[in-house]
């Protein structure tokens, strides 16, 4: 919706109450439209790779291609071949799902030396890419549609990555180990440190996610360049000390909330039915005990991290963030 006003109307009325003023997120009180852009967040978070095609296989296909063998170039399929990843694998039960990559600028020569996978695409993706509007697309059948080459290069020299579900029902954020691929449903954060995973699965960056982010019905949707790039870290990313308490604090609460976690997700001699239910999803909407208090105590760590108070409510955190964000985009021009 657009609407215009010419100033004329003095009162003004939100939600059934008097308001002096009407923001244009339909707020009230602090106007979080106006956070800027942080250069000192940029480089870390990217939306997943985008196939653009049937490149994805079930692990029993996976593992026929990776044991063919025989390849004209003498490589192993694995080269090309590779765990992947989406907002499902996060939310509910990882589905062991693969996928066929060639990567960002493989030649089609290149890639038909990799006799099974390329016979694979070749029959269940070549067919729908060669008919695409567009021209890239269609020339370019065999790579992804968007590969996206600029998180391809960030992962280099590290094992592991933060993932977050760009639409959830729950904030959440977890481990994703290298060389699974990520889907376009998914957000990448490249840092392996459990301190940042952290100050991201805090209430502070959530309280801003949902109100920075959109919504797709009643599920809110992660959006990194109003989310991310205006979120002002304890220390701007890259800043803070490894030897800093504060940073070791969180670095734990992180730590020991993934590990709870995952002790609830995969508990020892538990039968199928059992380990269906026990996704992070439910996790989440049960929110028992255990899970509250070690959220709680990260949130501590964080609030410790910056300096604030642990009793500041919601919109004081708000307000808090948003003085941050400006105070260093002023500072960074």
């Amino acid at each position: 919706m657009v609407g215009f006003d010419n100033g004329s109307e003095v009162g003004r009325v939100l939600d059934g109450r008097l308001v002096s003023r009407i923001n244009a997120d339909l707020t009230s009180t602090m106007d979080l439209t106006t956070a800027n852009f942080l250069p000192e967040n940029s480089g870390i978070a990217f939306m997943g790779d985008t196939k653009g095609g049937a490149f994805d296989i079930s692990s029993d296909v996976a593992a026929k291609i990776l044991e063919a063998e025989g390849n004209p170039n003498g490589r192993p399929n694995n080269d090309v071949v590779r765990p992947w990843v989406n907002g499902l694998d996060i939310t509910r039960r990882p589905r062991n799902m693969w996928i066929i990559d060639f990567g960002v600028d493989m030649s089609e020569v290149d890639a038909s030396q990799y006799e099974a996978p390329y016979e694979h695409i070749c029959q269940h993706v070549k067919p729908v890419r060669i008919g695409n509007r567009r021209e890239s697309y269609a020339e370019r059948w065999w790579i992804h549609a968007e590969p996206r080459p600029a998180m391809r290069s960030a992962f280099q020299g590290t094992s592991r990555y933060i993932v977050t579900p760009g639409i959830s029902k729950h904030r959440i954020f977890t481990w994703s180990a290298l060389p699974t691929l990520p889907d376009h449903a998914l957000f990448v954060f490249v840092r392996d440190d459990d301190y940042f995973l952290g100050v991201l699965h805090s209430r502070l960056h959530e309280l801003w996610a949902l109100r920075q982010g959109t919504s797709l019905e009643d599920r809110p949707r992660y959006t990194p360049t109003t989310t991310f790039e205006t979120f002002p870290f304890p220390w701007p990313p890259g800043s803070e000390s490894a030897g800093d308490p504060r940073v070791n604090a969180i670095a734990q609460a992180a730590h020991v909330l993934v590990e709870q976690r995952d002790a609830w997700l995969n508990p020892p001699d538990t039968s199928e039915a059992e380990l269906k239910k026990r996704t992070l999803t439910n996790l989440y909407n049960e929110r028992p005990d255990w899970l509250a208090l070690a959220h709680r105590k990260l949130d501590v760590a964080v609030l410790d991290a910056y300096g604030w108070p642990h009793n500041l409510s919601d919109e004081e955190i708000l307000e808090r963030l948003l003085a941050l964000n400006l105070e260093r985009a002023a500072r960074q021009g």
